[in-house]
């Protein structure tokens, strides 16, 4: 596979994910994930981390695209990790919601652990429910770029890296993401084979000590689709 290359230097390769490609294989998955591809062109990933991740900073979900990390060496690995860990790290991605958002602005600041029923997913908890003991504070802020007649783009920077976060936390607004299988509800169908989330910017610190930014172009699947609408 020819996996798109924004930026790499000694200490940090910067790639495009496409969507629909699993970051690292977890349980029962048999599918190839983008590790594999990415050993395959860099076998000295295995000395980096631990499997299965090998050198992966952060990851994003399965239908998601858009900007991922791979440290090169195991000393960048814990340097960038650390910046994610203490969100030092600027991440902003394109969501596209079902329906239109009356705030400009807005900051969501729940909860979130695993879902009792559903093990795949995860769900807001408030701090006075009996289950929310030992459940993760979740924060995401966001702003309004377009509305159209039933949906509404979206700037999105979350300032916590929880599982399914963004997803979990629009849908918990009323507002899930276009295409999102797990987290719509029963009468939001779409005709977009997954969920409009886009991971478009990010900013770091590099190991020398100044900050870099990197950009992702929206994919042709989502600009076609904002274009049908507009």
């Amino acid at each position: 596979m020819n996996l798109k290359i924004i930026y790499q230097d000694e200490n940090l390769l910067v790639l495009e994910k496409p969507a629909g490609m699993i970051v690292f294989p977890e349980g029962k998955i048999k599918e190839k994930t983008l590790v594999d591809f990415l050993l395959e062109r860099y076998p000295e990933l295995k000395k980096v981390g631990e499997a299965p991740r090998y050198g992966v900073v952060h990851r994003l979900d399965k239908e998601t695209s858009g900007i991922l990390l791979v440290a090169k060496n195991e000393k960048a690995l814990k340097f960038f990790q650390r910046q994610f860990k203490e969100r030092k790290v600027i991440k902003k991605y394109l969501a596209l919601l079902h329906g239109r958002l009356k705030e400009n602005f807005g900051r969501i600041e729940t909860l979130i652990g695993r879902s009792p029923k559903n093990g795949q997913k995860q769900k807001v908890y408030l701090p006075f429910e009996p289950k929310a003991k030992g459940k993760r504070k979740a924060i995401t802020e966001y702003r309004v770029l377009e509305r159209f007649q039933n949906y509404t783009l979206c700037e999105v920077m979350p300032k916590t890296g929880r599982k399914h976060q963004i997803r979990v936390h629009f849908s918990y607004l009323g507002h899930p993401i276009v295409g999102d299988k797990i987290y719509s509800f029963k009468n939001q169908k779409s005709k977009l084979k997954r969920h409009f989330l886009h991971a478009f910017y990010l900013k770091i610190k590099m190991p020398e000590g100044r900050e870099r930014e990197f950009q992702s172009e929206l994919p042709k699947d989502l600009k076609e689709f904002l274009e049908k609408l507009r």
